[in-house]
């Protein structure tokens, strides 16, 4: 199981601790994202040299490959993936409604089609906890339907009660000592999203998600809903924004009271040719990076930044080179990791107002130049 301290308190947000039997976080924090057991481009000797503390691996991907039952047989996903560290694991709802075909929706759970091979796989709440407990993650998540934005108002209530009761279904097919997060869904009904939190207290948990936003709403939907229901969340367990997202989703998470994060952004856009900086996005492809010398964030302490130019990076994107991707790679999962830092830090000191308020002057402004 999985203990959670909050330090101190800047208002809304949050500078803790979260002790587990795989190790502890520092929170505010930023999981990256290793769906199929790793971080593309990144080995996880690079990501502990990063400062990365928990990593996110997805129920979805790892039961279709190599399968969950064969990770077990090799010792689990942390033996497997030679991360001793801890690990959250997605339930895979998120991937059965976005990315497989789903082929039926039931009280029972979803039958789908492999984006693989197309055969035919059905999940339930039950077998979610299944093939997470074979995974053997530090932190497990309820399976949960995340309905696309907009939907009406009617289908949004539906869908968090079915959510509610694979809730209460995931937690008594529980046999194991991993913790174990709900799922508070609503879209972009506040009064929902507090109906689900309700029901979700009822159940209880170790620790409390909100699902189902970066689904097509608007950002400033987006922190409306976290604004409005992550202060409600118990102050005693750890709050979890799924999915999001951009520097600034992530600062108006910590504003709102949220304590962990989650998102492909980084990763992906470095193998895009996008990257974080302090100054905004850099999209190195730009052929006015050909002959530039300086590094690619002159304020950013990351080996890519220390060693590299703008020039040699664009150059490795346009040579189709694996050593861009892993030098684009290493220095977005930096910026996020060290954004989370600098928050904590900021909250420690009574000043993350401020902080927030000159990062994203500077980040902003440039970023629309």
């Amino acid at each position: 199981m999985i203990e959670y301290q909050v330090f101190h308190q800047d208002g809304n947000a949050r500078a803790g601790k979260l002790d587990s039997p795989h190790g502890s976080i520092l929170t505010p924090i930023f999981m990256p994202v290793g769906t199929l057991g790793t971080v593309k481009a990144a080995t996880p000797e690079e990501l502990k040299k990063l400062g990365t503390q928990i990593l996110l691996g997805n129920t979805y991907h790892l039961h279709l490959r190599p399968g969950d039952e064969l990770i077990r047989e090799l010792g689990g996903l942390h033996q497997f993936m030679n991360w001793d560290g801890p690990i959250l694991t997605d339930s895979g709802g998120f991937q059965v409604f976005s990315l497989a075909k789903l082929l039926k929706r039931e009280e029972e759970g979803v039958i789908f089609r492999s984006h693989i091979d197309g055969r035919e796989i059905k999940i339930t709440p039950e077998s979610s906890i299944g093939i997470q407990q074979n995974l053997g993650s530090t932190i497990m998540m309820c399976f949960d339907e995340c309905l696309e934005l907009p939907a009406k108002r009617e289908r949004i209530q539906s869908s968090l009660e079915l959510t509610t009761r694979w809730a209460k279904r995931c937690k008594e097919s529980r046999t194991s000592d991993q913790a174990l997060f709900g799922i508070i869904q609503g879209g972009g009904e506040e009064d929902l999203r507090e109906e689900s939190l309700q029901q979700l207290l009822e159940i209880g948990f170790d620790g409390y998600a909100i699902g189902g936003l970066s689904v097509g709403e608007s950002n400033e939907d987006m922190y409306r809903v976290t604004r409005h229901i992550a202060p409600q969340m118990p102050s005693d367990r750890p709050r979890y924004l799924m999915g999001v997202g951009e520097p600034r989703d992530l600062l108006e998470g910590v504003e709102a009271g949220v304590d962990m994060f989650d998102c492909v952004l980084p990763t992906r856009n470095a193998r895009n040719g996008s990257l974080f900086t302090s100054r905004g996005k850099v999209s190195i492809k730009q052929s006015r990076y050909r002959e530039d010398p300086e590094p690619l964030d002159p304020d950013c302490l990351c080996e890519t930044c220390q060693h590299y130019s703008r020039a040699y990076l664009r150059h490795l994107y346009l040579s189709g080179e694996i050593l861009g991707m892993r030098l684009n790679t290493l220095h977005n999962l930096h910026f996020f990791l060290n954004l989370m830092r600098n928050a904590r830090e900021a909250i420690l000191e009574n000043r993350f107002s401020k902080f927030k308020k000159d990062f994203l002057e500077q980040y902003l402004q440039e970023e629309s130049m």
